[in-house]
C-alpha cells in the first residue's frame, strides 16, 4: 500500500537565490591591462597573452589567471619594459583578430581624463591620495544633476593613488625628454643652484637651467633635486652640479653659474670656480642676494638694538599675556595711533624688517607710555627715550628699508642679468649719497631719522647722524667685493644695454667693425628697442659677433628667485604631513609644478599606444 504524500501542498517551492554578476556593479579597470594584460572584450575581461575570455569581470579572477599561468615569464617586465611588453600584446591581439580595440572612444577618453586630473593634482602640488576623492566628487556632481550616464564614464576614470604616480612619472618622463631638446638645440644656457635644508634636516640641492635659442627664446626648466646626505662639501656640490649638466651635454654652451650670496655659499663659489677651471671649464660664478642676515647681524654689529625691539614686542604681544596685548590695543585706539597694534614676532627676519622695524619705530612713544604704566622692565622703558638708541633704531629702520627694496628688485621674476647688474650698480649710488647725507645731516632719503631728528631739535636738542657714515662704508666695501664678478662684466652689460651710443674705441676689437656698421644704419639707429628686442633686429650673417654677445647675455640668470621660489614649494610638498615622500617622487612633482612646457596629453596618448 503506498503512503499518503503528507507534504503540504499549498506551500511555494523554495529555490535557491542566485547571483547577479550585472548587480554587482563590477567594472573593468584600466590598470588591469599593465597588471595582469588583460582588455576588455564586450565587456568580459580578456587575456592578451593567451587570448582566454573569463565569465566575470571580476580582479580576483583576471589576477589568479595570471599568477597561476603568465606571471613566471612575464613577472620580470617591470617599468617602461612592461609598457613596451603590453603595447606590443595589444598590437599583436588586435592583428590577429582583425578587429579594433573594442570601445576605444571611451577607453581613451577615461584615460585622458585621468591624466588631465592627475596634471592638476601635481600642478596644485597636492597629494596623490587626492584622486579618489576627486572621483567621488565627480560622480556625485554628474548626479546631482541628474546625468547618469555621465556619471557611469566618471566611474571609468582610473584616479587611484598608484595610477596618480603613474601618470605623474609618464609626465615626468614627457618634461624631462622635451627639457633635453631644449637643452640639445639651445644657443647657449646657465645654471642657478641654491642649497637648503627640508623638514627632515635633509641637506637638498636645487639646480635649475635658463636656455636661449637662437630666435632669443627663453626657457627656464628644474634641471635636478639631489640630497646632500650627510655632507655639503665643496666637492659634492660641484660633482652633483657636473654630473647634472652632463646629462644634456655638458658646460661647453654654459655662460655662468649663479647662487645666492649667503656668506657660506660665496665661500662655495670660489672652491666651485677653482673645481671648474681644474676641468677646463670656463664660466662666470655669480652670486645675487643679499643677505641682510650678513649685511646687518653681522657687518653692521646692530644685533642690540633688534635684541630691545625684539623684547619689547614680546613683552606686549606675549601669547601668555593676551590681557597686556588687549590694553595695548585699546591703548593705542584711545591715542589714534597710526597703526592698530604691533605685530606678532617671536623671531624677527632681517630679510623682512623693515615694515616690521618702521611700524615699531612709529609707535616707540605710545610703547613708552604703555611700559611706564605696566611697570614692567625699567631698562625697556629707559631704552625708548634714550638719545642713541633711538638715533642706533632710526638708521637700522631706514637702512634695512632700503636693503628690503634692492631685495625685492633683485628677486624679480624675468629679469636680465643687465637688469640686475644696474640694480646693484644703483644700490652702490644710492649708498654714496645716504653717506654724504650723513656727512651733511641731511636726512631727506632717511626718513626715519630724519623725522627723529625734527622731534629732538624742537626740544632744543640735535643729533649728530653722522656717526654712522662708517657703517655705511662697511657696506659699500661690501658691496664693491661681494659683486666684484659683476664689475668685470661691466663692459659687456653697457654694450648690450645701448650698442647705439657705446664708444666703439673702447670695445673689444671683436665688436668694433660691427658697431661701426650698426651706429651708420638709419634702420638700426631710429628704433627705440633696447637690450633683446634690439639684438632681435640684428641679422646673424651679417653682425654674428654682436648676436652671439646678446645670446650670451639673455642666457644668464638675473636671479635666484627660481631657486627661492621652488624650496618655497618644496617645503609645501614635503611637509610634516608628507614627509616621508621619497626624492624621486619630490623631483617630479617639483619639475611638474614648475615647468613652463605644456604637456600634450593627445601627444603623450599616441606615444603609449605605439
Amino acid at each position: 500500500m503506498l503512503k499518503e504524500n503528507t507534504h503540504d501542498l499549498s506551500l511555494p517551492m523554495i529555490t535557491p537565490k542566485q547571483r547577479k554578476v550585472d548587480s554587482e556593479n563590477r567594472s573593468f579597470k584600466e590598470r588591469w591591462e599593465l597588471d595582469y594584460f588583460f582588455i576588455r572584450n564586450r565587456d568580459k575581461p580578456q587575456c592578451l597573452i593567451c587570448s582566454q575570455t573569463l565569465a566575470v569581470c571580476k580582479e580576483y579572477n583576471v589576477k589568479r589567471h595570471y599568477y597561476s599561468q603568465h606571471e613566471k615569464v612575464y613577472g620580470q617586465y617591470t617599468g617602461e619594459l612592461r609598457i613596451a611588453m603590453m603595447n606590443d600584446l595589444r598590437s599583436k591581439h588586435f592583428d590577429q583578430t582583425n578587429a579594433p580595440p573594442p570601445s576605444v572612444p571611451n577607453e581613451k577618453a577615461a584615460v585622458k581624463a585621468s591624466y588631465v586630473i592627475c596634471e592638476e593634482i601635481v600642478k596644485r602640488k597636492r597629494a596623490f591620495s587626492d584622486g579618489p576623492f576627486v572621483k567621488a566628487c565627480a560622480i556625485k556632481m554628474a548626479r546631482a544633476f541628474g546625468n547618469e550616464d555621465l556619471a557611469k564614464h566618471f566611474e571609468s576614470v582610473s584616479l587611484s593613488h598608484q595610477t596618480v604616480a603613474r601618470r605623474i612619472s609618464v609626465m615626468d618622463q614627457y618634461v624631462n625628454r622635451k627639457v633635453h631638446n631644449v637643452i640639445t638645440n639651445c644657443a647657449y644656457f646657465s645654471v642657478a643652484l641654491d642649497e637648503n635644508t627640508d623638514i627632515t634636516g635633509i641637506s637638498q640641492l636645487i639646480i635649475f637651467i635658463r636656455t636661449v635659442d637662437d630666435n632669443f627664446e627663453t626657457s627656464e626648466e628644474l634641471l635636478k633635486l639631489t640630497s646632500l646626505q650627510g655632507t655639503r662639501k665643496e666637492d659634492d656640490i660641484y660633482n652633483e652640479v657636473k654630473c647634472a649638466v652632463a646629462e644634456y651635454g655638458g658646460f661647453k654652451k654654459c655662460t655662468s653659474i649663479i647662487t645666492d650670496g649667503a656668506k657660506s655659499t660665496v665661500v662655495k663659489n670660489l672652491c666651485l670656480s677653482t673645481l671648474l677651471k681644474r676641468d677646463g671649464i670656463e664660466c662666470m660664478m655669480l652670486h645675487c642676494i643679499v643677505h641682510e642676515e650678513a649685511l646687518i647681524g653681522t657687518l653692521l654689529k646692530m644685533t642690540d638694538v633688534m635684541e630691545i625691539v625684539i623684547r619689547i614686542t614680546n613683552l606686549i604681544s606675549d601669547k601668555k599675556c593676551a590681557l597686556t596685548r588687549r590694553r595695548f590695543k585699546a591703548y593705542l585706539e584711545e591715542l589714534e595711533a597710526a597703526y592698530g597694534d604691533l605685530p606678532l614676532h617671536k623671531n624677527v627676519r632681517w630679510l623682512s624688517a623693515g615694515n616690521y622695524l618702521s611700524r615699531f619705530f612709529s609707535l616707540r612713544k605710545e610703547m613708552y607710555l604703555f611700559l611706564m604704566e605696566i611697570k614692567c622692565d625699567p631698562v625697556l622703558e629707559e631704552s625708548l627715550i634714550d638719545g642713541d638708541f633711538l638715533s642706533s633704531l632710526a638708521f637700522l629702520t631706514d637702512i634695512t628699508l632700503h636693503l628690503n627694496y634692492l631685495n625685492k628688485k633683485l628677486q624679480e621674476k624675468d629679469q636680465q642679468v643687465s637688469q640686475l647688474y644696474n640694480h646693484i650698480s644703483s644700490f652702490r649710488n644710492t649708498l654714496m649719497l645716504l653717506k654724504l647725507n650723513l656727512l651733511r645731516n641731511e636726512l631727506t632719503h632717511l626718513q626715519s631719522c630724519n623725522e627723529l631728528f625734527q622731534e629732538i631739535e624742537e626740544n632744543g636738542t640735535t643729533l649728530d647722524f653722522s656717526r654712522f657714515v662708517p657703517k655705511i662704508d662697511i657696506l659699500i666695501d661690501n658691496f664693491t667685493q661681494r659683486f666684484q664678478e659683476f664689475n668685470k662684466m661691466n663692459s659687456s652689460f653697457r654694450l648690450f644695454n645701448n650698442p647705439l651710443n657705446t664708444n666703439i674705441a673702447n670695445e673689444e676689437a671683436k665688436y668694433q667693425m660691427e658697431l661701426c656698421e650698426i651706429q651708420s644704419d638709419m634702420f638700426l639707429a631710429s628704433r627705440v628697442e633696447s637690450g633683446v628686442p634690439f639684438f632681435k633686429l640684428l641679422p646673424k650673417d651679417k653682425y654674428p659677433n654682436m648676436r652671439n654677445l646678446g645670446l650670451k647675455m639673455t642666457s644668464m640668470f638675473g636671479s635666484t628667485y627660481i631657486c627661492e621660489k621652488a624650496f618655497s614649494d618644496l617645503n609645501y610638498i614635503k611637509s610634516k604631513y608628507r614627509s616621508s615622500i621619497s626624492n624621486g617622487t619630490l623631483q617630479q612633482i617639483l619639475r611638474l609644478s614648475t615647468t613652463n612646457i605644456t604637456v600634450d596629453i593627445d601627444e603623450l596618448l599616441s606615444q603609449l599606444s605605439h
